[in-house]
């Protein structure tokens, strides 16, 4: 009896330190895409690039390719005037997508989704950015 008394006592732990885990990982996912933003307004693509997962990285091999590529496709994440992070959603274990809310360099709003993937390090990489204008009116 007392075994079954101290098993149900563990289980609200267990889902609070389960919470917690995905908490943190939700932190650190939010704590790249602002490096990776901050980078890009820094005009540091070296360290912009750093925050790209493999598969980004194969894709667009080079800083200079993926620079390019950021510059002429993604101005809104290049040059963002102000961002805040929206909705969020862990995916899988190790899997975040994360919405960014973007004032883009014409004034205008727009939303990125980010995915992220946690990498055998432990540390999270961007995979993959999606962009477009918001429906929303930023205050």
């Amino acid at each position: 009896m007392r075994r079954a008394l101290f098993a149900l006592a563990l289980v609200p732990m267990l889902i609070a330190s389960l919470a917690f885990a995905g908490d943190a990982d939700v932190k650190a996912a939010q704590t790249v895409i602002d490096s990776q933003l901050k980078a890009f307004i820094a005009n540091d693509g070296t360290a912009a690039y750093s925050f790209a997962a493999p598969n980004v990285k194969q894709i667009f091999p080079t800083v200079d390719i993926f620079m390019n590529m950021v510059t002429n496709g993604y101005a809104p994440v290049r040059k963002p005037q102000s961002y805040s992070f929206g909705k969020v959603e862990q995916t899988g274990p190790g899997s975040i997508v994360q919405q960014v809310l973007i004032v883009g360099p014409d004034g205008k709003d727009y939303e990125a989704v980010y995915t992220l993937q946690q990498q055998p390090d432990g540390s999270f990489k961007i995979t993959g950015c999606s962009l477009r204008a918001s429906t929303s009116v930023s205050t």
